[in-house]
Formats: C-alpha cells, structure tokens, sequence
C-alpha cells in the first residue's frame, strides 16, 4: 500500500514539474556549462528564475561554482524570456529601440551609440556577452519577465 502511495505521489511531483518547466521554450538553449542543448529535467534555481543543463554533470558544476557561469547563466535566463531588457547593459539609461545590436543570437538594445559600439568592437561572442550580461550589466538591464495572471 505505501508503496501504491508513494508511486502515485511522484507521479504527481514528476507532472508538477513538467508543468512548471513547460512554461519556457528551451528550443535552441544549450546548457549553461557546456556546449549542448539544455533540457527541462536537468535545472537549478537561479535569480528568481531556472537556469537549464544537459546533464547532471553540468548541473553540479554550476552548482558548485555559480559564479563561474553566472555570464551564461544570466544569458539564458534572457533567452528563455525569464528576463526581459529594460535598461541599457552599458549605463542602465533607456534604450533606443533603434540602437540594437546581435549578441550570441539575442536582440540587445542600447541608449546611444557610444554603448553599442563598446560592444560592436569587442572581439568574438564571448566578449560580447561579458559586456552584456556579466552580473553587474545584467542587474543595470535586465529584469524578471512578469507572468500574466
């Protein structure tokens, strides 16, 4: 009988769970750790949001140094739409809708010129991505998307 009860319970957790990662489209996201795609089984919590993995590896390597990926990190949770621009990355002012710029596949705007340029300079994905969505860029441009009740 516990038995019984204790298979019907994670079946509920499991269903509970698929629901609640159902609600972002990892279509395209690769793992924050490595270079694969990421899946809806294999997350951790992170910034009032989830951030995704390929294997449970990856996930108790970000896990143990959540610093080390915090970049990536910061990157999906943009990617997925559990974050949503609201500042420029550079100085924290409004964008201009029309001073956009492509950074690893993502539309990032800016306030000016000057601050795209910054990033249109630097040298490889990578180093776009640094300046963009290292934590404390991130915390001047990006915030929790807000879920419709």
């Amino acid at each position: 009988m516990i038995k019984k009860i204790l298979s019907c319970f994670a079946v509920l957790l499991v269903a509970g769970a698929t629901v609640v990662a159902g609600d972002v489209d990892l279509e395209g996201v690769k793992c924050v750790v490595a270079p694969k795609a990421a899946t809806e089984g294999k997350s951790a919590d992170y910034k009032d949001g989830k951030v995704y993995f390929c294997c449970d590896g990856c996930a108790g390597k970000f896990a143990a140094d959540t610093k080390k990926f915090s970049t990536k990190a910061n990157f999906q949770l943009v990617a997925t739409k559990q974050y949503e621009q609201k500042g420029c990355p550079m100085s924290g002012r409004d964008v201009n809708p029309e001073t956009t710029s492509m950074v690893s596949g993502t539309k990032v705007a800016f306030c000016c010129e000057g601050c795209k340029g910054s990033v249109d300079k630097a040298e490889g994905d990578e180093a776009k991505m640094k300046l963009v969505f290292a934590d404390k860029a991130f915390a001047k441009a990006f915030k929790k998307t807000k879920k419709a009740e």
